[in-house]
């Protein structure tokens, strides 16, 4: 982000799923030459303040504003970040901002805006437990905020017989702790009980919990905001060992080499 400092710009960052290992070297550097920065506010919180950075944290509910909220302190020539965990283009601020870009007045279609990627926690979960996005895949946010849940449950049915493994965001929340539990009964339905389900909770943080079992003993308790679910394709396959299982997916639709 060195370049036109003399302007005002926004780089949609993502911070990776936790482990600041995980932050990417061109995220930092727009970090360090912000001059605002703007998120959800534990995502804010992982930003050290220092002299000269303002930080803008707010609450989940309000993505769009966020978002014209940045795009107008860049247009006032502040240097805004705006921050999401994992990646920014995955269920997350960019879409938000580009939203807003294009409702939003003329002059915003000039401003220097990039998007930063980040590491997400699709792919931080399915690392640490092997490779079970090896193949086709897909991912799909089981929030019912901004779709309605008749909506998901297609969207969950197809790829099931589609035959794609599966990486769900947002299993499980207080507010609806019902529809996670559907989506098992639809899998298990679909897929029978011996697929193999990973719940990967707070990836890359200390509390990271990685578990793997067939559908038929998975649990709708398992899952929270914070867990990622990957679900496996027929193909999918456990390699069991001492240091504890392998799950991954083999390249080939025939299955893995003999």
């Amino acid at each position: 982000m060195s370049a036109r400092q003399d302007r005002g710009w926004i780089a949609i960052a993502g911070l990776g799923p936790g482990d600041e290992a995980m932050v990417t070297p061109e995220v930092t550097a727009a970090l360090d030459a912000a001059s605002d920065v703007i998120g959800y506010i534990p995502y804010v919180a992982r930003v050290a303040p220092r002299e000269g950075l303002v930080l803008h944290p707010s609450d989940n509910r309000v993505e769009l504003d966020r978002a014209a909220a940045a795009l107008e302190l860049a247009a006032q020539g502040r240097r805004v970040v705006v921050v999401s965990s994992g990646d920014p283009g995955v269920f997350a601020m960019a879409a938000a901002v580009f939203e807003a870009l294009e409702a939003g007045p003329a002059h915003w279609r000039d401003l220097d805006i990039r998007v930063l990627p980040g590491i997400t926690a699709m792919l931080a979960a399915s690392a640490r437990a092997g490779a079970p996005l090896g193949h086709d895949f897909c991912a799909i946010n089981l929030s019912d905020n901004l779709k309605p849940w008749s909506l998901i449950e297609k969207r969950v049915r197809l790829a099931a017989e589609a035959d794609f493994a599966m990486a769900f965001y947002n299993p499980r929340s207080k507010a609806r702790p019902e529809g996670f539990e559907r989506v098992l009964d639809l899998l298990r339905a679909a897929c029978g009980d011996q697929r193999p389900i990973l719940f990967a909770r707070a990836v890359a943080t200390p509390e990271e919990q990685l578990r793997i079992v067939p559908l038929g003993q998975a649990r709708a308790d398992m899952a929270d905001m914070r867990t990622m679910v990957i679900v496996g394709s027929s193909l999918t396959r456990v390699i069991e060992r001492a240091a504890g299982p392998i799950l991954y997916t083999p390249r080939s639709a025939s299955g893995p080499a003999s």
